[in-house]
Formats: structure tokens, C-alpha cells, sequence
């Protein structure tokens, strides 16, 4: 029996998680084989900057899915993240070369290599991923595989994802000390698409908004495609953040008010019982519901006060909504996004953020249903019942991605203890596969 092994890596701001899965190349199910996360230092929104301590995490989270396994574990497929992440549409434009006028696939390579001859703003730039719209066949467009096609000029419409070169040298060089190959690097905008919406949502129109802890992507989906991506430096962290700062307190109180009593801001939700605002002596015991308890903040003296716990969030959660808009105004102005906005990543867990962003967005907006039910042929087991939080879908996310661009052309069939994925085509060819 075939099976196919893949190991995603998902390097975010404040952890490191990995998951180790197989498909059966005959049945076409899933089951994950392991799964871990680890703390993170050295990455800071979502770009890794000092690559010598992430290896640390990296090196950790892998240990322990190969001991899970029993396998060596030594290719990953990860997705490089943050703020100089940048998106940029192209064209390219070549004349079919076969005399009967049939499109071939070294026509479409052709197309897309032009495609890519193009000059990126600033140094020390480079394309990591493209992303095809449609082609045009003499100019009539809407096409999603040319090949075998009759055509006299062959057109493409793309989106390069590009970034900064030294933030791919420093994952590069992170992964290289924790004894890791990088076999496929995606673009972290895109990592969660997959474990978090569905086909109709892509063909209808969706706004995808995931909440890192150190940075926010926001992508834009319509009629099957990716339209126009973005990345910014300000997540969930930052709320906790200011928490921590505005109440004088731990960051892990801080994250325990953000997640038992902060709501976002106009959200028509049930707040948790508030705290009492007169002076008692006893501190929170953090092994207790903050909501549950009546107490002023440990550590402080300061009381508790509900309206200054809103306004902290309410100033960081319209910042990230309002990025988003900014950068995606042109499809919201349109009102074409039938399906809304979805919202996924760890910071999707603030109560009320789904009502908010109805209010703000003034477009349906819900959850991303849980990343596990996403994945086609995903079997329910103890390892997966640990990745059902909206945090693991760029994880599963990469997973899923690389077993539906296996079969065959990509990847070589191996056994169940072949511990990787061989022979991998280069990525721009996924781009145009029916």
C-alpha cells in the first residue's frame, strides 16, 4: 500500500507548531500521525529575526513529532510570513510556438515566465509565488487551462507574491540549524485559505481576515481566484499587549482578561459576569476563571474596570479592521464580495469579533469553521481533536495544499515510513493544474 508523508511548519510570533500527516494514496484519507507546538523567540510580526533562537523552537516541535512517529523528519513545508510580504499584478504575453496552433504546456511555462520578467520596486526583492487569474487566447479571456487549446498569442494575468529577501534568508538559515529542509515556501497570506474556506465562499467573493499574534493577512478571493493580498504588523499580542500596559499587570493575566472578559467594541454579545469594582485584598488565581472571580487586579491595588478593559481592545481591534479595509477598499466599495468575511488565525477567539465585523465591514462575517473539517479526507483521531482552534489552520492549511498537488507530476509515491516528499516540480507550475 502507497502512502504519502508530508510535515507542515507553521513559524508564527509567539509559537511553533508542526503537523505530521499520511494519505493513502489508494482511499485518498488523511490521518495525522502527530502533532506539537512549542513557544517561539525570535520572531517578531511574523518575520523571523534572529533565526538562531526560532531553530531552538523549530528543532523542538520537530523532536517531538519524530519521536512521536518514530520517524527522522527532515523536510517541512512552511510558509514564510510578515509585513514585507507584498503583493504585485503582472501580465505576460507570448505567441503559440507549435505550427498547428494547439497550446502546449511549454507555451503555458512560457506565459508564466514572462509573466515574472518584471522589475520589482526597490533591492533586494524577490518573487516566492504566482498565483494565476486567467489566460486569454487571442484575447478572449476567462480561460483556466489553455492547454490543447488553438490560439495564435497566449496571454496570462497573475499575482506575484514577493517579499524582501532577507526575511526568506532568515527562515532559510532557521530552519538550516534545526537540521530541516524547506521543500515548498509559501506565502503566509495564504497558508490558511485552504483550512478555512470552502469553493463556493472563493467563487462567490470572500474577504479572509486571519489574526496572528504579531501580524494580520488579509486576501481577497472571487470567482475561484486569489485577487490581492496584504499583510500587516499588528495582531493579537498587541491587545494583550496594551492590556498588560494599561492594567500594570503579568501578560498572562493580560491574555486571561482578553480572552474571559474583553469584547469587541458595538459587538451584541453576553458579556461574562464583570468583576466587582470595590477593594478586596484576595488576588486572581490564574488557575480560575478571571470572570468567575471577584478581585482587583493581582499585583496592582487597581480595580477592575470593564469600559477601560473595551477601550483597549476597541483601539486595536478597529485598527486591524480599518488596515484591512485600506487595503482592500476597492472590493468592499464594489460590495462584490457575496460571501463576506471570514475571520480565522488565534485572534478570531475574542468574543464579539464576528458581530464587529458585520457592523464594520457592513458584509456578512462569521468564524472560519473549525480548521480539521476543511480538509478533505481528514479521518477524526485523538492527534487531530488537537488542532480544532482557529490557530492551526495555516497549519493544516500547508497540509492540505501539499496533498492536493501530490499525485504524480509532484510528488513521487512512497512508502508509509518514507518520512518526505521527493521530486517536487517547480511551484509556478501548481498555478494553472486543472
Amino acid at each position: 500500500m502507497k502512502y504519502l508523508t508530508i510535515t507542515a511548519l507553521d513559524i508564527g510570533t509567539n509559537s511553533v507548531k508542526a503537523i505530521c500527516a499520511e494519505k493513502d494514496l489508494k482511499t485518498g484519507e488523511i490521518k495525522i500521525l502527530a502533532v506539537s507546538q512549542a513557544p517561539c523567540l525570535g520572531v517578531r510580526g511574523g518575520e523571523v529575526v534572529r533565526p538562531e533562537q526560532a531553530a531552538i523552537a523549530i528543532a523542538e516541535v520537530i523532536g517531538q513529532i519524530s519521536q512521536a512517529t518514530n520517524r527522522k523528519i527532515n523536510e517541512v513545508i512552511t510558509a514564510v510570513g510578515g509585513s514585507h510580504i507584498f503583493s504585485m499584478a503582472s501580465q505576460g504575453l507570448v505567441s503559440v510556438s507549435r505550427a498547428d496552433q494547439h497550446i502546449s504546456q511549454e507555451d503555458v511555462q512560457r506565459v508564466l515566465k514572462a509573466a515574472q520578467a518584471v522589475s520589482l520596486p526597490g533591492k533586494n526583492k524577490e518573487i516566492i509565488d504566482v498565483f494565476t487569474q486567467e489566460f486569454l487566447i487571442d484575447g478572449e479571456g476567462g480561460v483556466k487551462n489553455p492547454i490543447g487549446l488553438l490560439g495564435n498569442r497566449l496571454e496570462v494575468k497573475v499575482l506575484l507574491a514577493c517579499l524582501f529577501s532577507p526575511v526568506l534568508e532568515n527562515l532559510e538559515k532557521a530552519l538550516i540549524q534545526a537540521n530541516i529542509k524547506p521543500i515548498d515556501v509559501a506565502a503566509g497570506p495564504m497558508a490558511s485559505s485552504k483550512a478555512a474556506l470552502n469553493y463556493e465562499q472563493k467563487e462567490l467573493g470572500v474577504l479572509l481576515l486571519e489574526i496572528g499574534a504579531g501580524a494580520t493577512s488579509v486576501a481577497v478571493f472571487e470567482k475561484g481566484d486569489l485577487q490581492d493580498f496584504a499583510v500587516f504588523p499588528v495582531g493579537s499580542a498587541n491587545i494583550t499587549n496594551d492590556i498588560a500596559i494599561g492594567f500594570r499587570t503579568e501578560i498572562q493575566t493580560a491574555e486571561k482578561l482578553k480572552l474571559d472578559l474583553a469584547v469587541s467594541p458595538g459587538a451584541m454579545v453576553k458579556k461574562a459576569k464583570p468583576l466587582s469594582y470595590k477593594k478586596a485584598k484576595q488576588k486572581i488565581d490564574l488557575a480560575e476563571p478571571i470572570a468567575s472571580q471577584k478581585s482587583e487586579l493581582p499585583e496592582t491595588g487597581i480595580p477592575f474596570s470593564q469600559k477601560f478593559l473595551d477601550n483597549i481592545v476597541e483601539s486595536r481591534v478597529n485598527e486591524i479592521f480599518s488596515e484591512a479595509q485600506k487595503a482592500m477598499k476597492k472590493y468592499l466599495t464594489n460590495q462584490s464580495l457575496a460571501a463576506g468575511v471570514v475571520l480565522t488565525g488565534g485572534g478570531s477567539k475574542l468574543p464579539g469579533l464576528a458581530e464587529y465585523g458585520r457592523q464594520k465591514f457592513k458584509l456578512p462575517c462569521r468564524l472560519a469553521p473549525s480548521p480539521l473539517s476543511m480538509v478533505p479526507g481528514l479521518s477524526q483521531s485523538a492527534e487531530a481533536a488537537n488542532c480544532h482552534e482557529p490557530q492551526w489552520a495555516a497549519c493544516l492549511g500547508l497540509l492540505a495544499n501539499g496533498f492536493e498537488v501530490n499525485d504524480d507530476d509532484i510528488f513521487s509515491t512512497e512508502t508509509a515510513h518514507s518520512g518526505g516528499i521527493k521530486d517536487k516540480l517547480k511551484k509556478v507550475m501548481k498555478s494553472f493544474l486543472p
